[in-house]
């Protein structure tokens, strides 16, 4: 496994504008910029470039003007609020100002000629569903919050959600894969937890603020570490011409499929 297939950021990171990955530059083969931004109060973010682009609030409060409108948001943490996102197309013109005494976005953006529109997604417009839950004896409940996908924003081509994984449990499971690059971006609690992620046929050992960059093809399951919950974004790139949407994708291993079934019997069990 190459070394780049996952960036460490040990610590808080620093204030300011943090680029893990950039369309023409490092791990151009995501085919998408990927920023993390620790604004300090009076900070602002403003972006019009020409790009498709998407701001998702990690924690504290900030103000969203776009198209005329403004909207101010408090998100106390990541694992108990819902989150909130702003989505523009490459007409959009977005500034973010930074009201509380510290606050995190991240920044997505891509290419994408298509204009339709701008879209702010709310808490109540993402409700936590529990993937997994009645299945493999609880093993692989987690919350999944699809912020934004080919169900509600066709014509984007960024795919964009949150996953919190529970204290020893796995996500992203069974093992499955995609042709569609994906990043993975991790926060802990407590922030020294740690799990373990798979990509393809090697494990990594991810903590609090790294990030995952997962190449098209490879199965990338995680589970946490028992005592601790791992939260991580996940965005994901429509290919030209190949989209990420079911029933295509993802694609799962078929040797695991069994444990998805509901009268499975696991080692243990008693009849």
């Amino acid at each position: 496994m190459a070394e780049s297939a996952i960036n460490k950021a040990r610590g808080p990171h620093p204030f300011g504008l943090t680029w893990k990955a950039r369309m023409h530059q490092e791990h151009a083969d995501m085919l998408m910029d990927f920023g993390v931004y620790r604004m300090q109060k009076g900070d602002v973010w403003e972006d019009g470039n020409a790009l498709e682009k998407a701001i998702l609030l990690v924690y504290g409060r900030i103000r969203f003007e776009w198209d005329g409108q403004e909207h101010e948001e408090e998100r106390e943490n990541c694992f108990d609020v819902p989150p909130t996102a702003l989505h523009g197309d490459r007409a959009c013109h977005l500034k973010v100002t930074c009201l509380s005494d510290e606050a995190e976005i991240n920044i997505l953006r891509t290419d994408n000629e298509v204009l339709f529109g701008n879209r702010l997604y709310l808490p109540k417009d993402t409700p936590d569903e529990y993937r997994g839950a009645g299945l493999m004896r609880e093993t692989s409940t987690r919350i999944v919050r699809t912020i934004f996908d080919d169900t509600n924003a066709p014509k984007a081509n960024l795919v964009l959600g949150e996953v919190i994984g529970f204290p020893g449990k796995w996500s992203s499971y069974p093992p499955h894969h995609h042709p569609q690059p994906e990043i993975y971006y991790y926060k802990c609690n407590p922030e020294n937890g740690f799990g373990y992620g798979e990509l393809g046929d090697d494990v990594v050992k991810v903590q609090q603020n790294d990030t995952v960059f997962i190449t098209p093809g490879l199965t990338h399951p995680h589970c946490t570490a028992p005592g601790y919950a791992l939260w991580y974004l996940w965005a994901i790139r429509h290919l030209d011409g190949d989209r990420y949407h079911q029933p295509d994708y993802p694609v799962f291993l078929k040797e695991h499929l069994w444990v998805m079934e509901k009268d499975s019997v696991y080692f243990g069990d008693r009849h």
